[in-house]
């Protein structure tokens, strides 16, 4: 398919979505979403600010309070969530299409998103069936239980490199709770959210209970977290605005979880496969053109192999196929937008200033096709000096930097040494070595011999700076949960501790 057969799926409707309508903006605003591969305008958006905020969460707080949804069984909870999951399949080709036009990924990668994204669905639906309180042991003649409530009224705000995906980890596990949220998407990629907002409605979500709602995070952002009347904010994004959410949240002690990324290393030891090291390797830092929150993009490779590791990933890189994300054959699409690769064009120019040789990319292709759109190379570095600004800092973009370490002591150290801790990774044949060094990486998912693979039976978060509280798993629909202690006195009787007897 070349660039000019442009797929074009049915788009959802323009407007933020509001106790159950389509409305637009209250003062006309719109906002125009760019596809970033031709920079063409795909939608005009309502751009809503503080009224449509306020809008949003007055429905959900309703919704919640009226206890329609948040009452009801968990097993109508479940039956809603399975119906979800089904449409997702349904319509699974036209959300994938969304996607890609939306993000720039190429369509294989929307496509497995999506099947992640339906995934999610069908784990929370079964885990909610399957959910059981505590019966904790008291005194004979009571009964202690402790039980799961929904958290209340959520805010949820996902970022724009996965929008349906990180949608889904927050919507899934807060529905299932009998939560009511309203759900803010980036500004950069809000198709995939309304129309999945649209898809929620269609399944027998009640009106009220979910709420989508467009625009930019200065204005629509702060109002949401702001509100007096929400009970817990969901972010993934930057550590800067999360940081700032985390002041707003603990002002007025309101629950939150937080997802802010990671610079991860991946280690290559001397023993390791380095066939699929190297293969690996790739697909940690290229997959989405390196705009993935856990990316690989930081390879620190034993010195005894570091020249082999190097050669071999320079002769694959090479052959990468940047392109369209719609045509087939594409293995990287652009960056979401100009300014985005501006900021990642910064950093390869900063490891230069560094110490840092560039071995390959570093540059904007040359073809003209592309000249609209936000593409850059894929790019190698290596010489990294591990002290540097760029050995620490989270590029999000395709640019792998590759250091030289001598004995694991070394690696592990360096592999610390940032204030975040998402995930990293430790290629070896020596199941030993891999526990040991798990046991010493202060990261929240820890892979051996291989790189990137979640499910959502499995938590995911961060230590340090990656964030506060987990997704997926048990853990990520505990986080839309409050526990509740319910004592029941099954033989109550007179204590007469106070006024039983006559004054003196």
């Amino acid at each position: 398919m070349s660039d000019s057969a442009l797929p074009t799926p049915r788009l959802p409707d323009a407007g933020s979505i509001i106790d159950g309508a389509v409305v637009p903006a209250l003062d006309g605003a719109t906002r125009d979403v760019h596809d970033p591969a031709t920079g063409t305008t795909l939608l005009a958006v309502a751009e809503g600010g503080r009224a449509e905020g306020a809008a949003a969460v007055a429905a959900a707080r309703r919704a919640f309070d009226a206890g329609g949804w948040s009452g009801s069984s968990p097993q109508a909870r479940a039956r809603t969530l399975e119906r979800v999951a089904d449409l997702l399949a349904r319509d699974a080709e036209r959300f994938a299409h969304l996607e890609t036009l939306d993000t720039g990924k190429p369509s294989s990668e929307s496509r497995d998103d999506l099947v992640q994204v339906e995934a999610v669905f069908r784990y929370y639906a079964a885990l909610l069936r399957t959910q059981t309180g505590d019966v904790n042991p008291v005194p004979a003649g009571a009964l202690s239980l402790t039980l799961h409530r929904p958290a209340g009224v959520v805010v949820m705000i996902t970022p724009w490199n996965y929008p349906l995906l990180q949608a889904s980890w927050k919507v899934a596990p807060g529905l299932a709770s009998g939560c009511c949220f309203v759900l803010k998407p980036s500004e950069l990629t809000p198709l995939t959210t309304l129309a999945l907002g649209a898809l929620l409605l269609e399944a027998g979500v009640p009106p009220g209970v979910a709420n989508v709602v467009t625009g930019a995070g200065g204005q629509l952002g702060s109002a949401l977290v702001n509100d007096e009347r929400i009970d817990m904010i969901s972010f993934t994004g930057g550590l800067a605005t999360g940081r700032g959410i985390a002041r707003s949240a603990a002002d007025r002690a309101v629950k939150v979880a937080l997802e802010l990324g990671g610079k991860n290393p991946n280690i290559v030891l001397a023993d390791a496969d380095l066939d699929v090291a190297v293969d690996r390797a790739l697909d940690a830092v290229f997959f989405h053109a390196g705009q993935v929150c856990s990316a690989g993009s930081r390879l620190l490779v034993d010195d005894a192999v570091h020249d082999e590791v190097v050669e071999a990933l320079i002769e694959r890189v090479a052959r990468i196929r940047v392109g369209f994300g719609w045509e087939e054959g594409t293995e990287m699409g652009p960056l979401i937008s100009h300014e985005h690769r501006d900021k990642v064009e910064g950093y390869v120019a900063l490891a230069q200033e560094e110490g840092a040789e560039l071995r390959l990319g570093g540059r904007r292709p040359q073809n003209a096709r592309f000249s609209q759109g936000s593409f850059l190379e894929p790019t190698i570095l290596t010489g990294l000096p591990p002290e540097g600004r760029v050995a620490r800092e989270e590029i999000f973009g395709p640019v792998l930097t590759v250091e030289r370490f001598s004995g694991l002591d070394e690696a592990l150290a360096r592999a610390n040494a940032t204030d975040t801790g998402l995930a990293a990774a430790i290629w070896t044949r020596d199941v030993g070595t891999a526990l040991a060094a798990a046991g010493r990486l202060r990261f929240g998912t820890v892979w051996w011999n291989d790189f990137h693979p979640y499910f959502p039976e499995a938590p995911w978060g961060g230590f340090k700076t990656s964030g506060v509280g987990r997704e997926l798993g048990r853990t990520g629909l505990r986080e839309y949960q409050e526990e509740q202690h319910v004592y029941l006195n099954l033989r109550p009787r007179l204590g007469g501790a106070f006024g039983m007897r006559e004054r003196p």
